[in-house]
């Protein structure tokens, strides 16, 4: 049975656990994505405009992240794709892959990466890694320093399980790349609703 000090000690920690779990998370999020490469991301937005369709593969969390960059650029018009999809249409060289993995090695993606490298589809990787084996399928690189499985000496420290901080700005990364599109195209926030599913 716990003592009355330890309880109370035990309800402090308790109650301050929320606030310092945010600020922790809010400040790696700062920290990292202030780290990552404007021009690499111009780059990225220049390539998702010029592409035909934007196609999408990743495992796990890092696939639910871009599962909503994929659902947020469709709302600005673009024609995305996830692979897997049961109405997935073959891949072009008009096209484009974005393949997000923190390592660059995960199996799966760097199949996929591999495939449309080899059928002359354009590839960019979003990851945590610069000379991973998905470097050599790739045509171009955007880096989020967050901590990778290879636990690289450059990358941000985290106080998070595993990789949660690379999923979260993988996340905020294809948000800003929206609002960058948003403002690249001068386009109309309120009409974007006519992209918006409405079976909802």
């Amino acid at each position: 049975m716990l003592s009355a000090d330890r309880w109370a000690a035990m309800r402090d920690v308790t109650s301050g656990a929320y606030e310092f779990a945010q600020r922790a998370i809010l400040g790696e999020v700062a920290t990292t994505m202030a780290a990552v490469d404007g021009i690499q991301v111009e780059k990225l937005c220049n390539m998702i405009e010029d592409a035909r369709r934007v196609f999408f593969i990743g495992v796990g969390r890092v696939m639910l992240s871009l599962e909503a960059m994929a659902k947020r650029l469709a709302h600005l018009g673009v024609d995305t794709v996830v692979v897997g999809q049961i109405t997935e249409p073959a891949i072009t060289r008009a096209d484009l892959l974005i393949v997000g993995s923190g390592s660059g090695a995960t199996v799966v993606p760097l199949g996929i990466a591999k495939k449309a490298h080899d059928l002359g589809v354009p590839v960019a990787h979003i990851g945590s890694c610069p000379n991973s084996p998905m470097s050599q399928f790739a045509d171009h690189f955007v880096r989020i320093p967050a901590p990778s499985k290879l636990e690289l000496p450059d990358e941000t420290k985290s106080r998070q399980p595993m990789t949660s901080l690379f999923e979260q700005c993988l996340l905020l990364l294809g948000d800003a790349i929206a609002l960058m599109m948003v403002y690249r195209n001068d386009l109309n926030l309120a009409e974007l609703w006519h992209f918006h599913a409405n079976l909802e």
